[in-house]
């Protein structure tokens, strides 16, 4: 009878290591989602939040790290051309039309953007998605816009591939190297200033 006690105890010591065990690997596995999502997570692996403000103070910025769409659109010959096609760059997308006056205002500063990393594995990407009425007018708009290359979109279907969609005009995305979205920007703005060259930097330097 004076044993009983002590078999008693041993289950119990069992049950407690055990659960002390369970506790550790839900502890690892919380360490290693949470790295896992730090890896996908743009909010959690830069510092962009601190960057939103003067010229660059309506960025935006995804809740999930996400790829560009796989929608095709035509460069200056017609052929086709997809985001993805820029991978290993950071890419700064922008969607304009001739008929959206921000739009207009703004194209010089993508250009002096454009210009100022040339060199550097960055490429700045205007696409158009005027109608094909409107395609001349759009091709000698950019023309007036070296090193900016022409590039269309006339089925209007990029902008809605999106997520969220860009259903605004311009509407201007910028992604890392690893061809993830790191922000975003609708409305015009000043890309040639110290604002914007800050934001690019800084996805240069984490991507």
């Amino acid at each position: 009878m004076s044993q009983a006690p002590e078999e008693t105890a041993k289950p119990k010591s069992g049950l407690v290591k055990g659960a002390l065990w369970g506790v550790a690997l839900l502890g690892v596995a919380a360490v290693v989602y949470i790295m896992a999502q730090a890896s996908i997570n743009p909010r959690q692996t830069t510092s962009l939040k601190s960057l939103a403000k003067g010229e660059m103070a309506k960025l935006s910025f995804p809740a999930e790290a996400g790829a560009p769409p796989a929608t095709s659109f035509q460069d200056a010959d017609g052929k086709p051309v997809r985001l993805a096609d820029f991978q290993g760059k950071v890419l700064v997308v922008n969607m304009w039309a001739t008929w959206c006056g921000p739009c207009i205002i703004e194209m010089p500063t993508l250009a002096k953007l454009a210009a100022e990393y040339q060199g550097q594995p960055v490429a700045v990407v205007a696409v158009s998605i005027d109608g094909d009425r409107d395609a001349d007018k759009a091709r000698q708009f950019i023309a007036q816009h070296a090193p900016l290359a022409f590039y269309r979109d006339p089925k209007l279907k990029l902008p809605y591939d999106f997520k969220p969609a860009a259903t605004g005009m311009p509407t201007t995305v910028i992604f890392g190297k690893d061809g993830v979205e790191r922000a975003r920007l609708s409305g015009g703005a000043d890309w040639s200033g110290a604002d914007a060259k800050a934001v690019i930097d800084k996805v240069l330097a984490e991507s």
